[in-house]
């Protein structure tokens, strides 16, 4: 289900334990509270996916949808 109003696009940072991912996302300002953007289902099971894909490790998936990015521990 499609929310009505004004649709943004914005970059969300998936972050787990070895990667970030960062993905580029809808956003939707609903006209009824145009204070906050809110996400769609849609949009919730596709940053679901990204982190279950990441802690799992599928970085060519993850590569076709966002920037990864690895994390480095610091003695």
């Amino acid at each position: 289900m499609r929310i009505a109003g004004e649709r943004v696009r914005r970059t969300r940072l998936v972050q787990t334990e070895k990667y970030v991912v960062a993905v580029e996302v809808e956003m939707v300002i609903p006209p009824d509270d145009p204070s906050e953007p809110c996400y769609e289902a849609e949009t919730v099971q596709l940053l679901r996916e990204v982190k279950e894909r990441a802690e799992r490790g599928d970085l060519r998936w993850l590569a076709q949808h966002g920037e990864v990015y690895a994390a480095v521990a610091v003695a």
